[in-house]
């Protein structure tokens, strides 16, 4: 490659009585040999993947299983009780949301329950962060629930009630012609509870599958595009439809779920259109949750630095609520749903339904992205709080394993939860052995409490889920404080919020990663671009928009584009580049050209007239510089539309006596201007290292040229 270099010259310098010698040393670039073989990359890497010592095999079963590392070196004095601690309580705040989240889910409460015990032991042996809570996330229950509630329709179990068969493990005969999935003459079918988990645990599956592929791919990259100020606008978004989907069993009001587009405007149009129908004894138990649920949390987040532990109100609600639910006769007096028989126990593992995947495949990739992307932040983020390091591909596996391996124990997708990751924190977890803490209160809930819980009323779970939403819903009170900092970020957050509110979650998320690429462009495509002035008694030049007392060098002007030249704004370069100069070079050879012809015209009318002379002054007027310096500091990257209009530039400058000089390119863009040819031969010393050797070589040059034409 050719060596890039500034120009070494000697130059008279005009205005003092001793002549005085500008020195411009000629700098040698010698750039990096680059093997660009393919072959020799890939025998390389393969050589460096398929090498296998012991050493190596020791190293690769380390990373994969991270619990092998840190166990061995457990301090049983410092860490297990701030362990034991933090994982009993974050287990019993799991519980009643792991039955709350099941019915956002579509599916019966032991779901949940089972989804948080065999998440929170996966994450142990494969997770790499010690303090985020891998479990169930309202969000995340959401995208499920929508996708079961269709494929039920789908598949004709809305025509009749379920039974809950599958609590009892049994199943039933049905005829083939009664459902659309089965084309056999008789086969076994579960009910319309044992396909909502079936479902589940397919697309819990598949989204696991993209997970673990994206980490061996080492494609986390992707959740680059998930800005904070998306992702926060999503999951506010997500929350409205959330609480939307639970208003109805705050009234004990049987209406379908809507899912789709526009789902979240149908649910309240339904609601409203069936108001009249409203449980009384439904509502007033809502309205009493609340009314303990709310101030309760808000003295939690009032007083967290002086409590050791957050007061477990929920857990308290659900069982003073079980208990007047089963005394008071609620369900058999007043009709009130209640969450029904839960068993104890383990149902016998099941794989997915294979038929169901390319039903469910497309949905799983929005709840890949999101559970991997909300995994892999609160990992980075809790890491550098508390000085240690996390892997994002190990993240990722984990995150992954966390969903295929109990797909086949009945279980729906997770991911990390801020909330709990927060209680966890700050009850004294030191590493991942409270998450099996936590397992084994799950544990004892399924083994023997669960089927107390038959009384409990479904409003109840529906005001847990909505008094855990409220950290999303008072985001609005910081836009305010976001507008101020990034008005485009604030942006980004109302599109992505309302697209995912109103339209449909996974159509949101989409239109929050479009809207937000399209920000990004439309910054680049109408970029800062300013003039540079001098700072006196120093080397920088820096915007005469942005600072006062700078100065110009006389003829030269330099001038700053701030962003890649890519096709997108090159014409956006090159008309800033003339308006800030305030001389389009076309245009004035075209003036050129047509004075030029008045001129002969008028020549051939009168030889003598003044207007010839006119004529002439207006062909010969000087311009008011003779040498344009761009300087490129901020140009990460050149293609060839960015390369063809500076030739084009440089060429329609020089045709009027103006030099175009580049400085501050770095390697990339070096490297682009060569394969450009962008440099005639012995013309590549115009591209300088810094703006003040390229506005000293003008002016030495110009005052050179001067010089000569005197003499």
């Amino acid at each position: 490659m050719a060596e890039f270099s500034n120009v070494c010259s000697v130059t008279e310098m005009p205005g003092d009585n001793d002549a005085k010698r500008s020195f411009h040393h000629r700098m040698f670039l010698e750039p990096q040999e680059k093997k660009r073989s393919m072959k020799s990359l890939v025998v390389k890497q393969a050589k460096k993947t398929c090498s296998c010592t012991p050493a190596k095999v020791k190293e690769c079963v380390f990373s994969f299983f991270p619990v092998l590392q840190w166990l061995p070196k457990y301090k049983l004095r410092d860490y297990l009780l701030g362990d034991i601690m933090s994982g009993v309580i974050v287990g019993v705040l799991l519980v009643p949301q792991s039955i709350a989240y099941s019915l956002l889910a579509g599916q019966e409460p032991i779901y949940g329950l089972y989804t948080s015990f065999f998440a929170s032991i996966i994450y142990f042996i494969f997770g790499t962060s010690r303090h985020i809570s891998v479990g169930i996330f309202g969000v995340i229950c959401l995208m499920v629930g929508q996708v079961v509630d269709r494929e039920i329709q789908r598949a004709g179990y809305d025509i009749e009630p379920a039974v809950p068969s599958v609590l009892t493990d049994t199943a039933v005969y049905v005829n083939a012609t009664l459902s659309p999935v089965n084309q056999t003459s008789q086969k076994l079918l579960c009910d319309k509870s044992c396909y909502a988990i079936t479902v589940g645990a397919t697309m819990t599956f598949i989204a696991g599958v993209y997970q673990v592929a994206m980490g061996f791919f080492q494609v986390g990259f992707v959740s680059v595009y998930l800005s904070d100020s998306l992702l926060s606008g999503f999951v506010t978004g997500a929350s409205f439809t959330i609480l939307t989907s639970q208003a109805k069993y705050l009234l004990g009001l049987d209406i379908p779920r809507s899912s789709g587009i526009g789902s979240l405007i149908v649910t309240w149009t339904n609601i409203f259109r069936n108001i009249h129908k409203t449980n009384i004894c439904d509502l007033i138990t809502s309205f009493l949750c609340f009314l303990v649920l709310i101030p309760t949390k808000e003295l939690n987040e009032h007083f967290k630095s002086r409590l050791k532990a957050p007061i477990p109100v929920e857990l308290v609600v659900i069982v003073a609520a079980t208990l007047a639910s089963h005394f008071g006769k609620l369900r058999e007096t007043y009709g009130s749903s209640v969450a029904g028989h839960i068993p104890t126990g383990f149902l016998p593992p099941r794989p997915p339904d294979w038929n169901l995947i390319p039903n469910v495949a497309l949905d799983a990739i929005p709840i890949a992205i999101i559970g991997f992307a909300i995994t892999v932040s609160l990992s980075e983020m809790f890491a550098k709080k508390h000085g240690y390091s996390v892997k994002a591909n190990q993240e990722m596996y984990a995150i992954g394993f966390c969903n295929i391996i109990p797909s086949f124990f009945h279980c729906f997708t997770t991911s990390a939860a801020l909330a709990k990751t927060l209680v966890k924190e700050s009850t004294g977890c030191r590493t991942q052995m409270s998450g099996m803490v936590t397992s084994l209160v799950i544990l004892l809930v399924l083994l023997v409490i669960a089927p107390l819980f038959y009384s409990l009323q479904k409003c109840v779970l529906a005001v847990i889920t909505i008094v855990n939403l409220r950290g999303a819903l008072r985001k609005f009170k910081d836009l305010p404080k976001m507008w101020h900092l990034s008005r485009v970020d604030t942006v980004i957050w109302l599109v992505t919020m309302a697209a995912s509110a109103l339209i449909s979650t996974e159509i949101g998320l989409l239109v929050g990663v479009c809207f937000s690429m399209l920000c990004v462009i439309f910054r680049t495509q109408r970029p800062e671009a300013p003039l540079l002035g001098w700072v006196a008694e120093s080397e920088t030049y820096e915007s005469l928009s942005a600072y006062k007392n700078l100065q110009t060098k006389p003829g030269v002007v330099v001038f700053r584009f701030e962003a890649p030249l890519y096709y997108i704004n090159k014409e956006c370069f090159k008309s800033t580049l003339y308006k800030q100069t305030g001389v389009n070079p076309v245009w004035v050879k075209a003036a050129k050209k047509k004075a030029a012809k008045r001129m002969l015209r008028e020549k051939e009318v009168d030889s003598g007239g003044n207007q010839t002379s006119i004529s002439m002054d207006f062909v010969s007027e000087p311009l008011e510089f003779h040498t344009i310096v761009i300087d490129c500091c901020a140009v990460q990257f050149l293609d060839t539309a960015g390369i063809r209009t500076l030739k084009e530039v440089c060429k329609d400058y020089r045709e009027i006596d103006v030099q175009v000089l580049l400085a501050q390119c770095n390697p990339s863009v070096r490297s682009s201007l060569i394969r450009g040819e962008f440099f005639k031969e012995g013309e590549d010393h115009l591209l300088f290292h810094s703006v003040h050797q390229a506005v000293d070589f003008a002016l030495g040059a110009q005052g050179h040229s001067g010089t000569s034409t005197s003499e």
